[in-house]
């Protein structure tokens, strides 16, 4: 892209000056997480700027208010990765979703990853949902929820407990799964 055409576009939107956020999209910029997602969400508008190729000339990326990068990977241009960052964030907002409740418990919005999902039918070539999800008892349900929402963590995204505030109860349960985990590499 040609700087000058972007900067003026840029300059000609944010009239009254800083009612757009100017997001630069690009493998340089800062990690998009779950986090970032629920600020960006409280934006009123928001503007996605996408390079192609080579990416997006410095000078515009100096004009931006953030850059903000989908992961450890390159990709032709960032149009694809726009569109990430704009479905986690419209999920968030009102209306999004049927249930609003719902977007706290998913992967990252707690620290952790989600636990398992099961669907209908109850068995499916052999393999059962687990008896607790189908025994109507609450408590239950959500202790089996928060071990193997721990569970994957541990074994998926370890690095995700570094941050996490765990309880003592966590930290039992996850002794238990090592101690279980060495068990079978022994």
């Amino acid at each position: 892209f040609l700087p000058r055409p972007l900067i003026e576009a840029l300059e000609t939107i944010d009239n009254p000056v800083g009612s757009w956020v100017k997001i630069g999209v690009a493998p340089q910029g800062d990690r998009f997480t779950q986090r970032m997602a629920e600020d960006l969400a409280h934006e009123e508008r928001l503007l996605f700027v996408a390079g192609r190729y080579e990416g997006i000339d410095e000078r515009v990326m100096e004009r931006l208010d953030m850059a903000i990068s989908i992961g450890d990977i390159v990709l032709s241009g960032g149009e694809v990765a726009s569109i990430e960052i704009i479905d986690a964030i419209t999920r968030l907002l009102p209306g999004a979703t049927g249930n609003a409740a719902s977007t706290g418990e998913e992967s990252f919005s707690s620290g952790l990853l989600e636990y398992p999902q099961y669907t209908r039918p109850r068995e499916l070539d052999g393999e059962v949902v687990p008896e607790v999800l189908v025994s109507g008892h609450h408590a239950n349900i959500a202790k089996w929820r928060r071990e193997e929402a721990l569970r994957r963590t541990l074994i998926r995204r370890p690095d995700l407990l570094r941050d996490f505030d765990l309880t003592d109860q966590d930290r039992k349960y996850l002794s238990k799964v090592l101690a279980d985990l060495r068990g079978i590499l022994d």
